[in-house]
Order: structure tokens, then C-alpha cells, then sequence
């Protein structure tokens, strides 16, 4: 086994960082902010981010059959470059808007913003996902990406607060949208300068015989469905997350140090869990970790107005599993890749991972498409003087279905095939595969 030096493994994933400062606000301040900001209602912006969701969804594969497709050691970096530019514009104008907009541009930006972003995830993930080989250095690649993330994540939690900015959701949008002006080019060109490629050996077959060996792989038709399951489950919980402290809790001051001890104890546990990781297995140990979250996250609808040291007791018991959610599966998804490129599908990580920002999209946009409507159902308003069964129900979705969720996820996590013996069988498929093709070309070229 090859080990990627620290350094290199530092300028892949420092990209997740700007990304998460972005995801954050998408995901937690920006669906409030919008329903009060335009006066258009929970309901209804639920509704348009469904929309915008599955308009983009359909970007997803298209870009990652493109990423496979562009030969040489640039297939990657070319659609990086291109997406960039469009993020940062698209993050201006939905993160600052000028008074008076209303539904159609906040439909307009939210779908430049998710076009953007997935012309730089896809092949930032499938670049990832070919930087080794390796079953566990997968998951070394994947932690520092994560990291990454996480990192992100506290920051953009965090400044509103630094700044004095908690109470003011317009002004903490557009400070978190100068830090990833300021940031996001910075790391793209750390990755670009010290991150190299490796061009493709293998040609992507044809979609018609691609579909059928997608259809034929059991390892990405389980994984792919307890990845929708399990990203539904932490999407609801960041959704009403806000809402939840608000209006349930009664302690909105205190959203920003819950955050930031979640996401600490999340990376401070993450080397653990690798540890056990290579003696159990990636899945087993994401199995463990989401019985681990589930068992202590499924007493929160039980709190009330001022349980607040009870709840920061959960917010630590379940941030414990964080980073397994975000590390193992998707290093477990470069194996499912193996699968498919050993049965004769050639190098099509893009494709792959096209195909599972179809699957977070849709669980994102099964988050927001089921709470707000329900919350608008029961008559909660953001305004306060909810009733008390209101505010049940805004518990029970925010702790209730995401176990749920989980719990479906974990049935089929803990059996998934593909195990370190498993991958090394295909790996050497692969090698056989790629050799048996070199020695065609240079017979062909002879003749």
C-alpha cells in the first residue's frame, strides 16, 4: 500500500472547507431566512427548494458522464474550473438579495447554486475516489476531505456569532458569503497545483450496456438506497434545526456553541472510528455508529422550554458518530466503483458519483418537501405562539423521523458485500483488465 504524504492529502481536501461554509447556510439558515425575508411562507418555500432540488437532479449523471468522458490528465480539474466562477456568482446573488424578491428568484439562484456546485463536487469526489486504491487509505482520503467539511461547518456556525450577527440572518448570509469569496479560489488552486490525476485506462462503456451493469450491481443499489435513507435522516434534523432551538427550546443563543460542540466532538472521534474501522470493516462500523446516534437522538422530543443542558448532553452523545456518516460511506462508495469497473463498466467515477448527488439531492429535498409542509399543516408559524401540538409535532420530526430513517438504513448497511478481502479481489480484476487492454493496443499498433 501507498501512503498519500500528509501534504497532498491536505490540498485534496481543503475544498471541503469553502463547500461546507456554503452548505451550511443552504441547508439550515437559508430556507428560515427566505420565509420571512420574501413573506412567502415555510410552505412555500419548501415547495421551491423541492423544485430547484429535482430541476437539478437531473444535472447530476449528465456531469459525471461528462467527467469520465474528457480524456487526460485534466478530466477533473476542467469541470472544477468551470463550475467555479459560476458558484461564486450564483452564491452573490442568492446569499445577498436586493429588497423585493420573491419565489421565482429565489427558484432561479438556488438552481445556479446547486448547477454550480455540482459541477465541482462530482469530479472532486471521483478524483478522490481514484487517488488510491487502497481499501482503508480510501478512508484516510475520505476523513481528511471530511475534516475538511466539518472545519466548514463550525466556521460558518461560528461567525455569525463572532461577528454579532446571530440575530440578524441577512447580515449572516452575506459575511459567510465574503469568507467564501475569499476562500473557495485559494483551495481550488492548492488543488490544482499540488493534487495530480491520473488519466483514465479504462474507456466508460456505452450507456446502454453501463445501465445494465448498474442494474446487476448489489453493492450500489444497497449502498445508493441506505445513502437517500440515511442522508434524509441528518437532512431533516439540519433543516429545523433553528427552528427546533427556537421555538421548542427557547434558547436561540445558544444554536451556535450546540453547533460548535456537535461538529468538535465529531472530529475529535473521527481517527477512533477509522481505528476500529480496520478491524470491523467500514460498513459494520457505520452501522454501529447510526445504532450509536439513533439510541441517544430518540429521547429529544422528549425535552421542553429550558432543557437546554440535557440537550447539549445529546448533542455530544450524538456528534460522536458524525464523522463515520460523512467518512466511511464515501469511501465505501469507491469500492462499489471497483465493482462496476471489474465487471467490464470502464473508469466511470463520475458517473458514480453523479448518481449519488441524485441520491443526496433527493434526500435533501425529501427533508425540506416533508417537514415545512407538515410544519404548515399544523399551523406553526415562525412568528411564535405555536400551540402546544405544533410544537410536538416540529419535535417529532425533528428527532423522530430521522431515527427512522436510520433504522432502515442500518438493515442494509450491516450486511453490504464488499469487504477489504472483497475489494482486493476486484482490485486485481481490474489490473488484469487494464493489462489485457494495454497489451491490445500495442498488438493493434503493430499491425
Amino acid at each position: 500500500m501507498t501512503t498519500i504524504a500528509r501534504g497532498r492529502l491536505f490540498a485534496y481536501g481543503a475544498p471541503g472547507l469553502p463547500m461546507a461554509i456554503l452548505g451550511l447556510p443552504l441547508f439550515v439558515f437559508l430556507p428560515t431566512f427566505y420565509a420571512e425575508f420574501t413573506g412567502i411562507g415555510l410552505a412555500m418555500v419548501g415547495f421551491i427548494l423541492l423544485a430547484a432540488r429535482l430541476f437539478d437532479v437531473v444535472t447530476d449523471p449528465l456531469v459525471g458522464h461528462l467527467s469520465d468522458r474528457i480524456r487526460g490528465p485534466f478530466r477533473r480539474r476542467a469541470l472544477i474550473v468551470l463550475g467555479t466562477p459560476l458558484l461564486l456568482f450564483s452564491v452573490e446573488m442568492l446569499f445577498r438579495p436586493a429588497e423585493g424578491v420573491g419565489a421565482a428568484y429565489l427558484f432561479l439562484f438556488s438552481a445556479l447554486v446547486y448547477l454550480g456546485w455540482t459541477l465541482f463536487a462530482l469530479p472532486y469526489f471521483a478524483w478522490g475516489a481514484e487517488l488510491s486504491t487502497d481499501y482503508h487509505e480510501r478512508s484516510r482520503i475520505s476523513a481528511w476531505r471530511e475534516g475538511f467539511v466539518v472545519a466548514g461547518t463550525v466556521t460558518a456556525a461560528s461567525l455569525p456569532a463572532v461577528l454579532g450577527l446571530e440575530n440578524d440572518a441577512g447580515a449572516s448570509l452575506s459575511a459567510l458569503a465574503t469568507l467564501f469569496w475569499w476562500l473557495l479560489p485559494l483551495a481550488v488552486l492548492a488543488l490544482l497545483v499540488a493534487v495530480p490525476e491520473r488519466p483514465g485506462r479504462l474507456a466508460p462503456v456505452a450507456w446502454r450496456h453501463g445501465l445494465i451493469l448498474l442494474r446487476q450491481n448489489r453493492p450500489f443499489r444497497r449502498l445508493v438506497l441506505a445513502w437517500v435513507l440515511n442522508g434524509t435522516a441528518n437532512a431533516i434534523p439540519a433543516t429545523l434545526f433553528l427552528l427546533f432551538i427556537t421555538h421548542v427550546l427557547e434558547a436561540p443563543e445558544h444554536a451556535g456553541p450546540l453547533l460548535l460542540v456537535y461538529f468538535g466532538v465529531g472530529i475529535a472521534a473521527l481517527p477512533g472510528w477509522l481505528f476500529l474501522a480496520r478491524r470491523l470493516g467500514k460498513h459494520r462500523v457505520w452501522t454501529l455508529s447510526m445504532l450509536l446516534a439513533s439510541g441517544f437522538f430518540i429521547w429529544v422530543p422528549l425535552l421542553g422550554a429550558g432543557d437546554v443542558a440535557w440537550f447539549y448532553l445529546i448533542t455530544v452523545l450524538t456528534g460522536l458518530s458524525l464523522g463515520v456518516d460523512l467518512a466511511l460511506p464515501a469511501a465505501m462508495q469507491a469500492d462499489v466503483i471497483d465493482q462496476d469497473t471489474a465487471d467490464g463498466g470502464g473508469e466511470r467515477a463520475g458517473l458514480f458519483f453523479g448518481l449519488w448527488g441524485m441520491a443526496t439531492k433527493l434526500a435533501l429535498a425529501l427533508a425540506v418537501g416533508i417537514t415545512f409542509p407538515l410544519l404548515g399543516a399544523v399551523g406553526f408559524s415562525t412568528d411564535g405562539g405555536n400551540a402546544p401540538e405544533a410544537l410536538l409535532v416540529l419535535a417529532l420530526a425533528y428527532a423522530g423521523l430521522p431515527v427512522l430513517f436510520k433504522l432502515a438504513a442500518m438493515g442494509l448497511v450491516w450486511r453490504f458485500p464488499l469487504d477489504e478481502r472483497t475489494q482486493r479481489s476486484l482490485r486485481e480484476r481490474i489490473d488484469a483488465r487494464a493489462e489485457d487492454t494495454g497489451i491490445s493496443s500495442v498488438h493493434s499498433g503493430g499491425t
